[in-house]
Protein backbone atom coordinates (compact mmCIF):
# COMPACT_ATOMS: atom_id res chain seq x y z
CA UNK A 1 0.00 0.00 0.00
CA UNK A 2 1.47 3.46 -0.74
CA UNK A 3 2.99 6.18 2.03
CA UNK A 4 -0.09 8.29 1.46
CA UNK A 5 -2.03 5.34 3.03
CA UNK A 6 -0.18 5.60 6.29
CA UNK A 7 -1.32 6.90 8.96
CA UNK A 8 0.92 8.35 12.38
CA UNK A 9 -0.45 7.11 15.59
CA UNK A 10 0.19 8.79 18.79
CA UNK A 11 -1.01 5.25 20.88
CA UNK A 12 -3.56 2.64 20.10
CA UNK A 13 -4.86 0.21 23.15
CA UNK A 14 -8.03 -1.22 24.41
CA UNK A 15 -10.19 0.37 27.27
CA UNK A 16 -13.20 1.93 27.91
CA UNK A 17 -14.85 4.86 26.75
CA UNK A 18 -15.00 7.52 29.41
CA UNK A 19 -17.07 10.25 27.98
CA UNK A 20 -20.04 10.91 26.05
CA UNK A 21 -22.70 8.51 25.11
CA UNK A 22 -20.74 5.81 25.26
CA UNK A 23 -19.39 5.95 28.43
CA UNK A 24 -18.61 2.86 29.96
CA UNK A 25 -18.33 0.66 27.14
CA UNK A 26 -15.15 -1.52 25.63
CA UNK A 27 -13.68 -0.17 22.60
CA UNK A 28 -10.02 0.03 20.57
CA UNK A 29 -8.57 3.46 20.73
CA UNK A 30 -6.03 4.85 17.90
CA UNK A 31 -5.40 8.19 18.16
CA UNK A 32 -4.04 10.05 15.32
CA UNK A 33 -1.17 12.51 15.26
CA UNK A 34 -1.42 15.78 13.97
CA UNK A 35 -3.72 18.72 15.07
CA UNK A 36 -4.29 22.47 14.34
CA UNK A 37 -6.21 23.41 16.92
CA UNK A 38 -3.76 23.54 19.99
CA UNK A 39 -6.58 23.96 22.82
CA UNK A 40 -5.32 25.19 26.17
CA UNK A 41 -7.38 22.74 28.00
CA UNK A 42 -5.88 19.78 25.91
CA UNK A 43 -4.84 16.22 27.64
CA UNK A 44 -2.95 15.21 24.72
CA UNK A 45 -0.46 17.82 23.93
CA UNK A 46 1.87 15.22 22.34
CA UNK A 47 -0.25 14.50 19.71
CA UNK A 48 -0.48 17.64 18.28
CA UNK A 49 2.90 17.28 15.46
CA UNK A 50 2.76 14.04 13.24
CA UNK A 51 6.49 13.85 13.09
CA UNK A 52 8.64 11.45 15.49
CA UNK A 53 5.03 8.86 15.58
CA UNK A 54 5.11 5.48 14.10
CA UNK A 55 2.68 4.94 10.08
CA UNK A 56 0.81 2.14 10.41
CA UNK A 57 -1.17 0.73 6.92
CA UNK A 58 -5.34 0.67 7.40
CA UNK A 59 -4.66 -3.52 7.48
CA UNK A 60 -2.04 -3.02 10.37
CA UNK A 61 -4.49 -1.25 12.28
CA UNK A 62 -7.42 -3.39 11.70
CA UNK A 63 -5.54 -6.46 12.47
CA UNK A 64 -4.95 -4.73 16.25
CA UNK A 65 -8.12 -4.18 16.65
CA UNK A 66 -8.74 -7.76 15.48
CA UNK A 67 -6.11 -9.03 18.08
CA UNK A 68 -7.49 -7.09 20.88
CA UNK A 69 -11.52 -8.78 20.71
CA UNK A 70 -12.84 -5.08 20.61
CA UNK A 71 -16.24 -4.75 18.38
CA UNK A 72 -15.92 -0.86 18.39
CA UNK A 73 -13.30 1.44 17.52
CA UNK A 74 -12.70 4.89 18.60
CA UNK A 75 -10.65 7.50 16.32
CA UNK A 76 -9.07 10.42 17.99
CA UNK A 77 -6.73 12.61 17.97
CA UNK A 78 -5.12 15.21 17.96
CA UNK A 79 -7.43 15.82 15.28
CA UNK A 80 -8.24 12.56 13.04
CA UNK A 81 -9.47 14.20 9.65
CA UNK A 82 -6.31 16.08 8.85
CA UNK A 83 -5.98 12.51 7.37
CA UNK A 84 -7.87 11.01 5.07
CA UNK A 85 -9.55 8.02 6.86
CA UNK A 86 -11.96 6.78 4.09
CA UNK A 87 -9.29 3.44 3.57
CA UNK A 88 -9.28 2.96 7.47
CA UNK A 89 -13.01 2.44 7.97
CA UNK A 90 -13.16 0.29 5.00
CA UNK A 91 -11.62 -1.86 6.28
CA UNK A 92 -12.72 -1.63 10.03
CA UNK A 93 -16.12 -1.90 8.36
CA UNK A 94 -15.46 -5.31 6.54
CA UNK A 95 -14.37 -6.78 9.99
CA UNK A 96 -17.08 -5.84 11.42
CA UNK A 97 -16.27 -3.40 13.62
CA UNK A 98 -18.40 -0.09 15.01
CA UNK A 99 -16.37 3.02 14.30
CA UNK A 100 -17.13 5.84 16.70
CA UNK A 101 -15.30 9.16 15.31
CA UNK A 102 -14.36 12.02 17.69
CA UNK A 103 -13.63 15.23 15.95
CA UNK A 104 -13.58 19.31 16.42
CA UNK A 105 -15.13 19.51 12.85
CA UNK A 106 -12.25 21.77 11.95
CA UNK A 107 -10.98 19.66 8.63
CA UNK A 108 -13.06 17.69 6.04
CA UNK A 109 -14.97 14.84 6.70
CA UNK A 110 -13.84 11.31 5.42
CA UNK A 111 -14.59 7.83 5.92
CA UNK A 112 -17.83 5.77 6.78
CA UNK A 113 -18.98 6.41 10.77
CA UNK A 114 -21.65 4.95 12.96
CA UNK A 115 -20.91 7.87 15.08
CA UNK A 116 -19.80 10.73 15.23
CA UNK A 117 -18.83 13.28 18.00
CA UNK A 118 -18.15 16.60 17.39
CA UNK A 119 -16.55 18.81 20.20
CA UNK A 120 -16.16 22.44 18.51
CA UNK A 121 -13.76 24.81 19.52
CA UNK A 122 -14.41 28.21 19.74
CA UNK A 123 -13.02 30.43 17.14
CA UNK A 124 -12.60 27.11 14.93
CA UNK A 125 -15.00 26.87 12.47
CA UNK A 126 -16.87 23.63 11.89
CA UNK A 127 -17.29 22.04 8.17
CA UNK A 128 -20.96 22.18 7.47
CA UNK A 129 -21.31 18.78 7.04
CA UNK A 130 -20.84 17.55 10.89
CA UNK A 131 -23.79 19.50 11.68
CA UNK A 132 -25.90 17.40 9.55
CA UNK A 133 -24.03 13.59 10.25
CA UNK A 134 -23.06 14.36 13.55
CA UNK A 135 -24.31 11.69 16.43
CA UNK A 136 -23.34 13.53 19.60
CA UNK A 137 -22.33 17.28 20.19
CA UNK A 138 -19.92 17.68 23.37
CA UNK A 139 -19.03 20.87 24.77
CA UNK A 140 -15.66 21.45 26.93
CA UNK A 141 -16.57 23.98 29.17
CA UNK A 142 -13.79 26.33 30.98
CA UNK A 143 -16.23 28.97 32.09
CA UNK A 144 -19.67 30.39 32.34
CA UNK A 145 -19.12 32.10 28.92
CA UNK A 146 -18.90 28.53 27.56
CA UNK A 147 -22.85 28.15 27.77
CA UNK A 148 -23.28 30.79 24.92
CA UNK A 149 -20.95 28.92 22.71
CA UNK A 150 -22.81 25.59 23.70
CA UNK A 151 -26.32 26.92 23.14
CA UNK A 152 -25.24 28.16 19.38
CA UNK A 153 -23.58 24.61 18.49
CA UNK A 154 -26.24 23.06 19.56
CA UNK A 155 -29.22 25.24 17.53
CA UNK A 156 -27.10 23.82 14.47
CA UNK A 157 -27.36 20.50 15.18
CA UNK A 158 -30.00 18.35 14.14
CA UNK A 159 -33.06 17.50 16.47
CA UNK A 160 -31.71 13.71 17.27
CA UNK A 161 -28.51 15.09 18.17
CA UNK A 162 -27.20 13.89 21.63
CA UNK A 163 -25.98 17.20 23.26
CA UNK A 164 -23.60 16.72 26.12
CA UNK A 165 -21.22 19.38 28.02
CA UNK A 166 -18.25 18.25 29.94
CA UNK A 167 -16.14 20.01 32.43
CA UNK A 168 -12.83 20.57 31.37
CA UNK A 169 -10.52 18.35 34.31
CA UNK A 170 -8.92 20.79 36.69
CA UNK A 171 -12.65 23.25 36.77
CA UNK A 172 -13.39 24.31 40.43
CA UNK A 173 -16.24 22.86 42.35
CA UNK A 174 -18.68 26.22 41.89
CA UNK A 175 -17.67 25.58 38.10
CA UNK A 176 -19.53 22.28 37.90
CA UNK A 177 -21.95 23.17 40.13
CA UNK A 178 -22.90 25.32 37.70
CA UNK A 179 -22.76 23.05 34.59
CA UNK A 180 -25.00 20.96 36.78
CA UNK A 181 -27.59 23.87 37.17
CA UNK A 182 -27.34 24.74 33.11
CA UNK A 183 -28.00 21.70 32.26
CA UNK A 184 -30.67 20.75 35.15
CA UNK A 185 -32.19 24.26 33.47
CA UNK A 186 -31.87 22.96 30.00
CA UNK A 187 -32.86 19.28 29.51
CA UNK A 188 -31.58 18.85 25.82
CA UNK A 189 -28.25 18.67 27.46
CA UNK A 190 -26.68 16.07 29.46
CA UNK A 191 -23.90 16.00 31.78
CA UNK A 192 -20.70 14.04 30.47
CA UNK A 193 -18.14 12.95 32.82
CA UNK A 194 -14.53 11.80 32.35
CA UNK A 195 -15.12 8.82 34.27
CA UNK A 196 -11.60 7.36 32.88
CA UNK A 197 -9.51 9.69 34.74
CA UNK A 198 -11.70 8.87 37.88
CA UNK A 199 -11.46 5.07 37.59
CA UNK A 200 -7.31 5.57 36.89
CA UNK A 201 -7.93 3.81 33.57
CA UNK A 202 -6.06 4.69 30.17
Amino acid sequence: MGEVSMLPVVECFYSLQGEGFHAGWPAFFIRLAGCRNACSFCDTKESWQEEGFPRYSPEELTGKVLESGATACVITGGEPMLHDLTSLCACLKKAGISLWLETSGSEPLSGQWDWICLSPKKGIPVHPDYYAQASELKIVVESPEDFGFAQMQAGKMREECLCFLQSEWSVSSSLLSAIIDYVLAHPRWKLSLQTHKFLNVR
